[in-house]
């Protein structure tokens, strides 16, 4: 599909619309995959969460390889 299908020629004067648009169109091959074979970012965005989750526990850690390598062993 064509990303020039999603044009609209901004006449609306609407700021929020055009970065809507522009939105839809940047994104619109991971739109459209969703829709054919509903999959998502779901599994990479809560592995990221779980990340987080982890660092906020391990403040103050001043090895990273050991960080890593603790991360590396609870969550792989």
């Amino acid at each position: 599909m064509n990303p020039s299908v999603f044009y609209v020629k901004p006449k609306s004067g609407f700021l929020a619309f055009g970065r809507m648009v522009r939105s839809v169109q940047t994104h619109y091959r991971e739109i459209i995959n969703f829709f054919d074979r509903r999959s998502t970012n779901a599994a990479s965005e809560s592995f990221n969460a779980k990340i987080k989750e982890f660092r906020t526990q391990f403040r103050g850690v001043k090895d990273r390889t050991f960080f890593l390598f603790r991360l590396a062993k609870i969550y792989a």
